[in-house]
């Protein structure tokens, strides 16, 4: 089974730069790591590669530091690892970035199955997936927990608000994926060395051959007009009294406020 994996390259904290041309992320490289969920989505294909055989490819959109992510990928097991980095990518919303990882994806082809995390923590959209597939006009399905191979298909189950789905689906297809596949492992020693001399295929947006206007802020049709940080006011009030009265008294407040 030749499966692809899509990951991103996320900040380590909270504090994250804005540009305040662009209210987008600014991404230098610079204490980042790979999407958690991604990690899992890597743990994933690995053990799924280990039953049944095949390749691991692992994709990314983003600025050239990416590369180490990408290595790191290597070391924990991955076949081989590609790079969408071009100044045309920036500033992409999820539609855009879709675009431009459905143009890695058709370069890595064939493929049986592609594997995301459910989302990427500095977002939280979980759409990249579900649009990726589109472009792809594959089946997918998302927040799945359990993988089992079947004949030219695979047999998922996901939770739902209304309890657990099991679903068939033929492959090609695309999953997007919970923790609960299984905790990433470790790169081993000889992993590093392996990754650190492993090559990256670079993709431009002209070795793409992408549409300019599908790409960036120009295909981006959603875009951030406004971007803050809440400040904490720190106020408390503490209330006396019996819980009829307690209650009263927080009635009361919630009027004042209302």
């Amino acid at each position: 089974m030749n499966i692809i994996v899509c990951v991103k390259q996320v900040p380590s904290s909270n504090e994250v730069r804005l540009d305040p041309v662009t209210n987008t992320i600014v991404r230098d490289g610079r204490a980042a790591v790979i999407n958690p969920f991604d990690s899992h989505a890597l743990e994933a294909a690995l053990c799924l590669r280990e039953r049944l055989g095949g390749t691991v490819s692992v994709l990314s959109m983003g600025i050239p530091a990416c590369s180490a992510m990408l290595r790191d990928c290597i070391a924990r097991g991955a076949d081989r690892a590609m790079l969408m980095t071009d100044r045309a990518f920036a500033g992409a919303d999820t539609l855009a970035t879709s675009y431009a990882l459905s143009l890695g994806a058709k370069k890595l082809a064939p493929f049986d199955l592609i594997l995301c995390g459910r989302m990427a923590v500095d977002g939280d959209t979980a759409q990249i997936g579900p649009e990726l597939a589109e472009r792809l006009d594959i089946p997918h399905v998302t927040d799945v927990f359990d993988i089992e191979p079947g004949q030219d298909c695979l047999f998922v189950r996901r939770e739902t608000d209304d309890g657990v789905e099991r679903l068939r689906v033929p492959l090609p297809a695309l999953l997007t994926v919970t923790r609960e596949l299984g905790n990433p492992r470790l790169p081993s020693i000889t992993g590093v060395l392996h990754g650190e001399q492993s090559e990256v295929t670079v993709l431009s947006a002209q070795d793409a051959n992408a549409d300019p206007d599908q790409c960036g802020l120009s295909g981006s049709p959603t875009q951030v007009t406004r971007t803050f940080v809440p400040q904490g006011r720190g106020q408390a009030r503490s209330i006396d009294g019996t819980a009829a009265e307690q209650a009263a008294a927080i009635a009361d407040i919630i009027g004042e406020v209302l």
